[in-house]
């Protein structure tokens, strides 16, 4: 199955979705089965970036999802769109650096849809960003890493506090961090956007040098952008000023400038009760109580 995506300014008006609708058309006429989704119609795109300058932001990368059988918009497309909106951006005096980068959904072949160009690191160098399944950790996770690392790649977990595995399991983070694996947090999760768990979770990475880079992980107007001046404010509270440049400029410029990023020892995390039973809500009292004794 091939996933087709429109947006922006190819969706701004009746001509603009006659022709993306004719290439869908065109599509399921060769014999291949397609989804169509269409999103960010019109100055969708304009208006999320000017929100990020807004509060600060001077470059963005844009990662966009690379899921093997659904999100396959390769890397060279996405080139063509990448210029677009900065040529729009142009037209409209609107300075801002953009790059290009993609969030690939963990996979056996992630080196083969990289060296194939479907999908790519970030800004072409040896940081890539990647996700792993949301409820489950993945058989195949370590051997994966490996495998990008053999090839001079610099694995960035993404989210990290959000997956419910790790929440039970913070520790995996810890060991994944002493094997060369970065973590990028979601800018919302210090303010519950994603849930309790995912809120005391990244709090608790934070105040163990187990952070290492923060992503807005936006997708849609008047969502996470507005809010960055009280989630800088909460996260210089919790970490320093320091130590916040650093997770916010510093390591995101060496990311994209290919260069290495050295990193504070992390130290494992300890959940006191109250914690442990904030990281079981919702779990049934069998479960529960397992998941105590198992981690006293």
């Amino acid at each position: 199955m091939k996933v087709i995506k429109f947006g922006g300014s190819s969706i701004a008006d009746t001509n603009k979705l006659k022709l993306a609708a004719q290439k869908t058309i065109s599509f399921l006429e060769s014999g291949e089965k397609v989804v169509a989704i269409l999103s960010a119609q019109g100055k969708t795109t304009d208006n999320l970036i000017k929100e990020a300058k807004s509060v600060g932001f001077d470059s963005i990368v844009l990662t966009s999802h690379y899921m093997e059988g659904y999100y396959e918009t390769n890397s060279p497309e996405r080139e063509v769109w990448l210029d677009a909106i900065r040529e729009n951006l142009e037209a409209k005096n609107i300075d801002i650096k953009l790059y290009l980068g993609n969030e690939i959904y963990m996979s056996e072949n992630i080196i083969k849809l990289l060296e194939e160009g479907k999908a790519t690191t970030m800004n072409n160098t040896s940081y890539v960003l990647f996700e792993m399944p949301l409820n489950a950790e993945p058989l195949n996770l370590y051997d994966i890493i490996y495998e990008m690392q053999q090839y001079k790649i610099v694995p960035i977990l993404a989210h990290p506090e959000r997956y419910s595995f790790v929440q039970q399991d913070p520790e995996l983070i810890y060991d994944l961090i002493q094997k060369g694996v970065l973590m990028q947090a979601n800018y919302g999760s210090i303010i519950g956007q994603y849930g309790e768990k995912a809120q005391v979770i990244v709090r608790k990475f934070f105040e163990n040098n187990m952070i290492h880079m923060l992503g807005s992980d936006v997708h849609r107007q008047n969502t996470i952008y507005p809010k960055i001046p009280e989630i800088l404010m909460e996260l210089n509270e919790l970490i320093g000023e320091e130590k916040l440049k650093e997770l916010t400029t510093i390591n995101p410029r060496l990311v994209l400038q290919n260069k290495r990023i050295d990193i504070e020892e992390p130290h494992k995390i300890e959940l006191s009760f109250k914690e442990k039973l904030a990281m079981l809500k919702g779990e049934s009292l069998r479960t529960m109580l397992m998941n105590l004794v198992r981690k006293d």
